[in-house]
């Protein structure tokens, strides 16, 4: 199974290892027809600490980390983020 890719905006990096990024879609209202935003706040891992607020990533669904973490920072302002212990063969394993 494919894992989710989600692009987003990072709106904290207050934690140490996480940043909070704020991931928006449109959707349209049911009965009017006019596209609405709506947005999600999701804690993703980022092991270096090299994001910074109002970066813009790339996050990749993954294994439960924390109680709210299940999200890894795979590319940051369009370069690629590696994390050691998070390669695609530990994840098949």
């Amino acid at each position: 199974m494919p894992k989710r890719v989600l692009t987003g905006r990072v709106v904290s990096d207050k934690m140490d290892k996480t940043v909070t990024v704020l991931v928006e879609r449109r959707v349209m209202h049911p009965l009017y027809k006019k596209f609405i935003r709506r947005s999600k706040k999701y804690a993703a891992h980022d092991d270096a600490n090299l994001c910074k607020e109002g970066d813009v990533v790339s996050i990749e669904e993954c294994r439960p980390i924390s109680k709210r973490k299940t999200w890894l920072v795979i590319e940051r302002n369009g370069a690629a983020v590696t994390t050691p212990g998070f390669t695609a063969e530990a994840a098949q394993a």
